[in-house]
């Protein structure tokens, strides 16, 4: 069996002469009983990271993805020789005396990188301490896409190579490979999750739906989000096609969008629907019950139906704006709120979904505006995950093929 190289890339500072992964008695399994209305904490006031879609998971034997109480992610590091290189690459990019416009650049597309961290507790314990880009989201939809034809390095053995190209063989024709995603559904005030199976099910003909799915809230496809996305996916590879020094594999395209109406950056005095109808008292007992990343949100303590009273304003409203537009933008702003089969896994909008929260999600649809009024949806997509990064000095052909590719396809969903 071949073994890989050395780490190629330039290490800042020298790591500990020591690498400890934690022990399986380390972690404590997601099934494990918990006191009643407790948090499970880990690691000084660490959690598992909630909105984690891909890569190793929190569980019985995998730390997985940790929340620092700062808001920072930590990532633990690989195995060598994976780990110290992961470490090398971030150290590399963010080196405080770089003057390389190249890896300047990338910092741009990256998460933000501070350093390495450690619990007091177990010092070798070794974590990449990164920026959460999920953070300022209060709803955040995400996907995890594999980007290349290869998922493999140039030094994988023959074993490792058989083994990537079984678990999606389409790898090198489509160039790139959902891992998992995380869908904010408005009518349910819920998420649908699918993993890395659904991904590799994906053929060359069912992949435009499957993508477009991370794009669909329920009852309609957020277009305004594929197009933002095809932006920042077009930055970066203009970035790729720049530059001769780095050769990427087996890493990931992070996309991250709004799923509510209501953006974390939403002013107090701004005040949106749900909370209008909350301060007349037209529902009960509303509180703040829940914290999305750091970020409260609003709900109501029922899921049940809303008052008739509700309804009927909502009904008067919605035929005022169908008659206020028909006419004058009736190609702009016909009011799309598609029902989908449940057997389809979507349910349809109905009376009872609209709880107290939800009504937030639905303020957008209600004021609908012309195309041109709609503002920019608020979307990141993020390079991650660098355990298999190698200098080069040619373009990164294989990533490349994959980024084409991928606006390819999100422009066919964007047409449709």
């Amino acid at each position: 069996m071949a073994t890989e190289p050395p780490s190629p890339l330039p290490l800042e500072a020298p790591g500990p002469p020591e690498i400890r992964i934690p022990p399986a008695s380390d972690a404590v399994s997601e099934s494990a009983p918990k006191p009643a209305g407790v948090r499970l904490r880990f690691l000084n006031g660490c959690v598992p990271l909630s909105h984690q879609v891909a890569g190793h998971k929190y569980g019985k034997d995998k730390v997985g993805i940790l929340q620092h109480p700062d808001g920072t992610v930590l990532k633990q590091l690989q195995p060598p020789p994976r780990g110290p290189r992961e470490l090398e690459f971030y150290n590399m990019v963010y080196a405080a005396d770089c003057t390389d416009g190249v890896l300047l650049e990338l910092r741009k597309y990256l998460p933000k990188y501070y350093g390495i961290w450690s619990p007091p507790t177990a010092p070798n314990d070794l974590y990449l301490k990164l920026e959460d880009v999920t953070h300022k989201f209060n709803k955040p939809c995400i996907m995890d896409v594999k980007i290349g034809r290869k998922s493999y390095d140039p030094f994988a053995s023959s074993e490792k190579i058989q083994q990537q190209v079984s678990k999606y063989p389409l790898m090198e024709e489509i160039g790139f490979l959902v891992l998992g995603m995380r869908v904010y559904h408005v009518h349910s005030d819920s998420y649908e999750t699918e993993n890395q199976h659904y991904g590799r099910s994906l053929t060359k003909e069912t992949l435009k739906d499957g993508v477009s799915r991370f794009f669909h809230n329920g009852f309609c496809l957020r277009k305004d989000a594929v197009a933002a996305s095809i932006q920042k996916v077009e930055s970066i590879l203009q970035w790729f096609e720049s530059q001769k020094q780095l050769n990427f594999y087996a890493s990931s395209l992070l996309f991250v969008y709004e799923g509510s109406s209501q953006s974390a950056t939403t002013k107090s005095n701004e005040r949106t629907l749900a909370e209008k109808f909350l301060s007349k008292g037209q529902f009960s007992d509303p509180n703040v019950l829940e914290y999305n990343n750091n970020f409260r949100v609003i709900s109501s303590t029922t899921n049940g139906k809303i008052e008739a009273s509700v309804g009927k304003s909502l009904s008067k409203m919605y035929a005022r704006h169908r008659k206020m537009y028909s006419k004058k933008h009736h190609s702009q702003t016909s009011l799309k709120v598609e029902s989908i089969e449940q057997d389809n896994g979507w349910k349809s909008l109905s009376q009872e979904h609209l709880n107290g929260n939800v009504l937030s999600q639905l303020e957008k649809v209600f004021y609908h505006l012309p195309t041109g009024c709609q503002e920019t949806a608020d979307v990141e997509v993020r390079m991650i995950d660098f355990a298999h990064v190698f200098p080069s000095n040619t373009m990164d052909d294989g990533y490349v093929y994959g980024l084409k590719h991928l606006i390819t396809v999100l422009q066919s969903i964007l047409d449709k």
